[in-house]
């Protein structure tokens, strides 16, 4: 099934869709209205296929509480980790869920960590960070946005405007300006 809500933040809008059955099977977002938003659906549907997770988006747009809890991990009413375990983890290898557990347990709202800090402790690559964070199915509640580079804010999928915006709703300034 497929949560779809528009959210008014920082006078912008903010589009949430969430892939769910019994748990959340995957979330993403837009910045530039509904139509890139069913773009990334599309995007994250496919991804999800292809890691095995049999997802249903028949039944669009269902009343669902769940786009407003990824909202309200965004302005800090809940804890990401609150949502972790709402999370399915369907689709995601266990290196991937090793990551988004550490990096949503130990990077709290306001702070962020480079590639390479979180490689380090997790015994990994930068890289292989690199590729955990650019395959993240749960943006917003996995704070891939937190993750930066050693030279400056870093990447991000699918707009490094999108990772400014959500450390600026977190008070990151350092990296935004």
């Amino acid at each position: 099934m497929l949560g779809v809500e528009r959210f008014r933040i920082s006078e912008r809008d903010l589009w949430i869709a969430v892939i769910f059955e019994k748990k959340i099977d995957g979330i993403t977002f837009s910045l530039d209205g509904r139509g890139f938003l069913d773009e990334r659906i599309r995007s994250l549907t496919s991804f999800l296929t292809a890691r095995g997770a049999n997802v249903d988006v028949q039944h669009m747009d269902i009343k669902s509480p769940l786009p407003d809890m990824v909202l309200k991990t965004v302005t800090g009413e809940i804890e990401n980790e609150v949502l972790l375990r709402e999370l399915s983890f369907r689709g995601v290898t266990p290196f991937e869920r090793r990551v988004y557990e550490f990096l949503t347990k130990r990077i709290k709202r306001g702070n962020v960590i480079t590639y390479g800090e979180l490689a380090r402790a997790l015994g990994t690559s930068p890289r292989a960070i690199g590729g955990a964070m650019r395959r993240n199915p749960y943006p917003l509640v996995i704070p891939c946005h937190r993750v930066i580079s050693a030279g400056g804010i870093g990447y991000y999928t699918p707009k490094i405007s999108y990772k400014r915006f959500l450390l600026e709703i977190e008070g990151v300034k350092k990296w935004t300006s």
